[in-house]
């Protein structure tokens, strides 16, 4: 069994984590207030689970749990699949490019933290 990373060395990946979680979460409700809400539907759904696997990615990391690298794993692809979504909406909805470049911030400091975890 590998030795878990203390809490300190995931700073900025819990960090990032909470940025995205907040940034999905204003995503979602700012979409749900859209003329066309039916057209953003993909996106609250992804902005939801995003925000949920986030801040399930801070706990694992704050208790420095031996699970915390293979959740962030998660998180990473959980983040592309978002910023995918909301980057089709980015030109017209500023809360999708910020959304966007929260998740891609947030999959990179993930991926980053995997490194240091393996």
């Amino acid at each position: 069994m590998a030795t878990a990373l203390m809490p300190q060395q995931y700073q900025d990946c819990i960090e990032a984590c909470q940025d995205c979680a907040i940034s999905c979460d204003a995503c979602a409700e700012a979409c749900l207030g859209e003329q066309d809400v039916m057209m953003m539907v993909d996106c609250i759904r992804l902005d939801r689970d995003c925000a949920k696997m986030c801040y399930m990615s801070v706990t694992f990391m704050a208790s420095g749990s031996q699970f915390a690298r293979q959740v962030c794993e998660l998180c990473a692809k959980m983040c592309d699949a978002c910023a995918e979504e909301c980057e089709k909406h980015a030109a017209h909805m500023d809360h999708c490019r910020q959304c966007a470049e929260a998740c891609r911030r947030c999959a990179e400091a993930c991926r980053n933290m995997m490194s240091m975890a393996a």
